[in-house]
């Protein structure tokens, strides 16, 4: 009788060590997953400011307005050259 409650005790101790050790596994893998996702946020944060950086030197008003004459050769309205558009209707 007791050689069976000591084969049962020693049985529960062997479960729940497997228990422990597995538990202990699992957190290492979730830390692990966690570590390697805020590295992915701090390079996506690092790409985001690089990218806002650009965009604002991408759309400075020189820029702009280089392209507009350069490209599109579009000028300044002034009264020299500004269009008058007369209503013919008597």
């Amino acid at each position: 009788m007791l050689v069976r409650i000591n084969l049962i005790l020693l049985l529960l101790i062997i479960a729940c060590a497997f228990g422990v050790i597995t538990s202990q596994y699992q957190a290492r893998k979730l830390y692990q997953q966690i570590e390697t996702e805020q590295k992915k946020i701090q390079l996506l944060n690092t790409e985001y400011n690089q990218l806002q950086l650009e965009l604002s030197a991408w759309s400075t008003h020189q820029r702009v307005e280089n392209i507009a004459k350069e490209e599109l050769h579009m000028t300044h309205l002034n009264s020299l050259n500004q269009p008058i558009i007369k209503n013919n209707k008597n």
